[in-house]
């Protein structure tokens, strides 16, 4: 089905139903990508991702967007800019990136967020509106694998 609703899709591609686009022929998705239930890409503009990207529960990709101005969007005008998302990205559930967002490689993006502007690369970004937080550092490559202390054995 992926072949038929996607422009282009890597090696081991993995969408969790309910997925929902407008077009579908505007999205490219590189390999290793993973996306849990009920994702939306609205994408009237190119909406590319990286390699090794995972993305939670409800989450909304929207390259749509509608003028600010009472008359114009009264005549039923609609904008759309592009959303490219880097490699080894992760977002978490109920994430909501806004047209014309880049998203760097080596990014968590935290649950909640919506993203209304770039995320520089290597940061974990949260918030409404999201802004980075904090860099990736060493540190996190080593914080889950020691087990916490309530499952030491005694």
């Amino acid at each position: 089905m992926l072949d038929k609703i996607l422009g282009k899709h890597g090696k081991s591609t993995f969408i969790t139903a309910p997925f929902f686009v407008d077009y579908g022929y505007q999205i490219e998705i590189g390999d290793n990508f993973g996306a849990n239930h009920n994702l939306v890409i609205l994408d009237p503009a190119k909406v590319r991702i990286g390699n090794n990207v995972l993305i939670a529960c409800n989450v909304t990709l929207t390259t749509a967007g509608h003028p600010l101005d009472t008359e114009t969007r009264n005549k039923g005008l609609e904008y759309a800019y592009p959303i490219t998302i880097g490699n080894n990205v992760w977002i978490g559930a109920n994430v909501c990136v806004l047209p014309g967002v880049t998203i760097g490689d080596n990014v968590v993006i935290g649950a909640g967020s919506v993203v209304n502007r770039d995320i520089p690369s290597g940061v974990v970004a949260v918030g409404n509106p999201c802004r980075p937080l904090r860099e990736i550092t060493e540190a996190d490559k080593y914080k889950y694998l020691v087990p916490p202390q309530c499952c030491e054995q005694q």
